[in-house]
């Protein structure tokens, strides 16, 4: 990513490297919880809920092109499972490293490419702006790296009954007897039948009961 807006030291994944010093070999060791940022995770499947705590564990290397920051984030993710719809939290635990570029570096030792690829290479770094560089573009990508695609509840869920929607992991013995579709349409008339002849018994029993009235 090409350097653009001015980053804001206020925002806390925003760090600053001026106490590196831009001097190849120098260390610098952070730590810091943040809220986490909307949308941190799997839209619509699994992540970490906006405002949420967020551990960061940072190694800050000063290199010859730039800053070396390898790190590691912990969070609880929330979420649904895919099998019974229940939800569930997992922790999250996700490392990344990244190079953040000087905007000046020539990347010393590597050849020079052709304008239009070097192009298309500045689009997929990360820069370095006024001694700072933005954190959330990687930790976005670490998170999702580190979140199932399929997240379950355990991993033997038997999921929900396909006719009824019950929970199956509650009631392991839950079926329902099967009927054959060619038989249903039959199983139905004869339903049909059997309270067409009850109406008839009753309107019988009736005319009975008024003869019976009448004689005496």
């Amino acid at each position: 990513m090409a350097p653009n807006a001015r980053l804001d030291h206020r925002n806390p994944l925003v760090f600053d490297t001026h106490e590196l010093g831009r001097r190849p070999g120098a260390l610098q060791r952070l730590t810091r919880e943040i809220d986490a940022p909307k949308d941190l995770g799997i839209q619509g499947v699994i992540g970490v809920p906006e405002g949420a705590p967020v551990e960061l564990e940072l190694r800050l290397e000063s290199v010859m092109e730039g800053v070396l920051v390898t790190g590691t984030a912990r969070a609880q993710a929330k979420g649904e499972c895919v099998r019974c719809l229940e939800p569930l939290e997992l922790a999250l635990e996700a490392d990344f490293q990244e190079m953040f570029s000087y905007p000046d570096a020539d990347d010393r030792g590597r050849a020079k490419a052709e304008p239009a690829d070097d192009a298309e290479e500045d689009e997929d770094r990360l820069f370095i702006e006024d001694g700072l560089f933005d954190l959330e573009p990687v930790l976005r990508d670490a998170v999702v790296l580190a979140l199932p695609m399929q997240p379950v509840c355990q991993d033997d869920c038997l999921g929900l009954c396909s006719e009824c929607g019950a929970r199956l992991t509650d009631d392991p013995d839950h079926h329902h007897d099967a009927v054959d579709i060619r038989w249903a349409a039959l199983q139905g008339l004869a339903g049909s039948l059997e309270d067409g002849e009850k109406d008839e018994m009753s309107g019988a029993d009736a005319e009975a009961g008024v003869d019976e009235k009448q004689e005496k």
